[in-house]
C-alpha cells in the first residue's frame, strides 16, 4: 500500500490548526481578546457625555457666491460624525466649530432668483441682482462689443436676461463670448 505523503502532511496541519485555535479561545475566556477590547471602548464611548458643535456648511456655486449653513449639532459618535460629512472638505476646525466646504455644480439660488444678465455703461458682460442698471452687480465677466450686436441682443441685454439654471447660464455666456472685446 502506497501513502501519499503531502495528503498526510496537509491534512496533520488542519487538524494541529484546529486544535491551536481552540486552545488559545479557551485560554482567554469566552470572548477573544481583540473583541473584548472592542466592547470596553465601546462602553467607553457610551459612557461619555455628547459633545456639542457647530457646523458651517460653505457651497460654493459656479457664479462664486458662497453661502454659508450653520448647523448646532449634538455629537454621540465622532465616527458617525465623520462619517456624515464625508462627502465635505474639511477647512478650518477652532475648539467645537467645523468647517466644511463643497463646490457646487450649479449656479447659486440668488441668481436663480433674482439673476440678470446685462451690461455696464462700459459694455461689460454684467450679472446683476435684480434687472440691469439700479441693481447691485453681482458678477462681471468680459467687454463687448455692443456695435457687432444684432439689435434684439442689444436690447434683451439693456433689459435684462433672467438666469434659470445652470445651462442657460452657460449659455448665455459662450453666446456673448464671440462678441467679446480682444484687450491689446
Amino acid at each position: 500500500m502506497r501513502v501519499n505523503w503531502i495528503a498526510m502532511y496537509r491534512l496533520g496541519l488542519a487538524v494541529f490548526t484546529v486544535i491551536l485555535f481552540m486552545f488559545i479561545g479557551s485560554i482567554s475566556g469566552t470572548v477573544p481578546i481583540g473583541l473584548a477590547a472592542q466592547q470596553d471602548n465601546h462602553q467607553i464611548e457610551e459612557k461619555a457625555p455628547p459633545l456639542n458643535m457647530t457646523v458651517i456648511l460653505e457651497r460654493i456655486y459656479l457664479d462664486g457666491e458662497i453661502s454659508q449653513e450653520v448647523i448646532h449639532e449634538t455629537c454621540w459618535s465622532m465616527e458617525n460624525f465623520w462619517a456624515k460629512y464625508d462627502q465635505w472638505q474639511l477647512t478650518d476646525i477652532d475648539e467645537s466649530t467645523f468647517v466644511f466646504r463643497k463646490q457646487v455644480d450649479d449656479i447659486s439660488p440668488l441668481l436663480k432668483a433674482n439673476g440678470f444678465f446685462g451690461v455696464t455703461e462700459n459694455g461689460i458682460l454684467t450679472i446683476f441682482n435684480g434687472r440691469p442698471g439700479q441693481s447691485r452687480i453681482i458678477q462681471s465677466f468680459f467687454q463687448i462689443d455692443i456695435k457687432k450686436l444684432e439689435s434684439k441682443k442689444q436690447e434683451e441685454l439693456i433689459q435684462g436676461i433672467p438666469i434659470k439654471s445652470k445651462d442657460h447660464y452657460v449659455e448665455v455666456l459662450e453666446t456673448f463670448k464671440p462678441y467679446s472685446v480682444k484687450i491689446e
